[in-house]
């Protein structure tokens, strides 16, 4: 999970582009246990706005916090890498 500190940026995977003008993007971050110190994987799915519908599944994109666009829509794809 890569974050900006100027803008919150993130890096994910593209795992839905059934929505007009939305993707649903999975971000992974390593977490360790505090106790055990065994490392773990924790996914978070973001929907972001794709205002042409150019994004699909399987791309590797970059989406930045925005103001809301929709109820549970706060972000926007930036580019893909």
């Amino acid at each position: 999970m890569e974050l900006s500190k100027s803008t919150q940026r993130i890096q994910g995977l593209v795992i839905s582009d059934k929505m007009d003008k939305t993707v649903v993007v999975k971000v992974d971050s390593r977490r360790r246990h505090k106790k055990y110190h065994k490392a773990y994987t924790v996914s978070k799915k973001f929907k972001a706005h794709d205002e042409d519908n150019t994004y699909h599944v399987g791309d590797i994109v970059i989406i930045e916090a925005t103001k809301p666009i929709s109820k549970d829509k706060n972000f926007k794809v930036v580019k893909k890498v």
